[in-house]
């Protein structure tokens, strides 16, 4: 596990095998979230890197019969 510093200006610098393993690229945008008491950052794809990601995934789910 990786510990970095917050900067007086509150900036953190992610370390280099974390950016590795996510192919982070300078400048690009990541989300920023709060989740209970840590701080999560989700790299953002752009659409056209994103389409078919979910390519194969089961859609059959029970429903409920009032939901059909």
């Amino acid at each position: 596990m990786a510990v970095v510093t917050v900067s007086p200006k509150f900036q953190v610098v992610i370390p280099r095998e974390i950016r590795g393993a996510l192919r982070l690229e300078p400048g690009q945008k990541v989300q920023v979230l709060q989740y209970q008491n840590r701080v999560e950052f989700i790299p953002v794809q752009s659409r056209r890197k994103m389409r078919g990601f979910l390519q194969g995934i089961d859609t059959t789910i029970s429903r409920d019969e009032d939901r059909v």
